[in-house]
């Protein structure tokens, strides 16, 4: 498996930043997490249902954050670490947002503001929100059944019968651009989307499966195209709920271009050349990938620049 070259690479993805360091060393020390919650520096940030409040100022949307001592009482506490002067950042989960914290605040999600947050904040909420699903989906053990509880500063489930300890699930995800021998790109519609919404086909990796293996093997099964050769360019992580989205750009064999949809995946799918893609999002006829997605970045990498600004969204 190859690697695009740095020069290659498309800009940082949306939902790949952070400012934090993870400090993962802290998570088992009760003592440290107790005096970092008390420390007057910790910020936290509140979060209930993959929503946090976010602010819109003159320099951007941030994450509001709060004192620890300004924090509710009740929720789940989960680590997330600290940043380069010592100031450690917690979420805490609940079942609703705390009341408004002042007029300018609003409650939004990943899908809506992961591209406008700073490096930090971005990094903040990927983490928060991936740890939120987890644990709501995961409170009895797998391997006896009896009830689990949250440990490791919230990177663990520990089950009170068995002590079996369970981590956050992460499910691997390649997505790809395929390209033919003239260099057109193959995008496919599901029937749920948009009228006109296109993207580049993606799935899950299955068990005992290179993840090579399944860029060819999700390809055929969706479109009918045989791939060859695929290379690594960057990975994403995809907490809606549980996705690291891989991508890959890769070709498609010489006489195994023909397209025939599973109809389940896909509705429809075409080769698209540069010029034809630019003309359809230039009329308003095809939309692209979300602009916070791997997906988006692949597209225009494979493109050669950003796609026109006309169909930005």
């Amino acid at each position: 498996m190859s690697t695009v070259p740095e020069t290659e690479r498309p800009l940082p993805l949306a939902l790949a930043r952070s400012g934090v360091d993870r400090a993962a060393e802290h998570r088992l020390d009760e003592p440290w997490l107790a005096a970092a919650w008390s420390h007057p520096n910790t910020r936290v940030l509140p979060i209930a249902g993959g929503e946090a409040f976010v602010v819109d100022t003159a320099q951007g949307t941030e994450l509001v954050l709060m004192p620890s001592f300004e924090a509710p009482q009740t929720g789940d506490r989960y680590f997330l670490g600290t940043d380069q002067d010592g100031v450690s950042y917690f979420a805490l989960a609940g079942e609703s947002l705390p009341g408004r914290l002042d007029g300018d605040a609003r409650p939004a999600g990943l899908r809506e503001v992961g591209g406008l947050l700073s490096d930090r904040d971005a990094g903040l909420l990927v983490h928060a929100v991936a740890l939120e699903h987890w644990h709501r989906l995961h409170s009895f053990c797998s391997r006896c059944g009896h009830p689990t509880e949250k440990a490791g500063a919230g990177h663990v489930r520990r089950c009170t019968s068995c002590a079996a300890e369970h981590y956050p699930r992460t499910d691997p995800a390649v997505i790809m651009v395929i390209t033919d021998e003239q260099d057109r790109c193959l995008l496919g519609r599901q029937a749920l989307w948009p009228e006109g919404r296109w993207s580049t086909l993606a799935g899950f990796v299955e068990p005992g499966e290179s993840i090579e293996q399944a860029v060819a093997r999700e390809v055929h099964e969706e479109a009918g195209v045989k791939v060859g050769e695929v290379r690594y360019v960057a990975s994403q992580p995809w907490p809606f709920p549980s996705s690291l989205m891989l991508g890959f750009l890769g070709r498609a064999l010489p006489g195994g271009t023909e397209i025939t949809v599973d109809g389940e995946e896909l509705a429809e799918a075409r080769w698209f050349s540069r010029e034809e893609l630019r003309a359809g999002m230039e009329a308003g006829e095809i939309l692209p990938p979300s602009g916070i997605s791997i997906a988006r970045h692949l597209v225009e990498l494979w493109y050669g620049e950003p796609l026109p600004s006309a169909a930005r969204w």
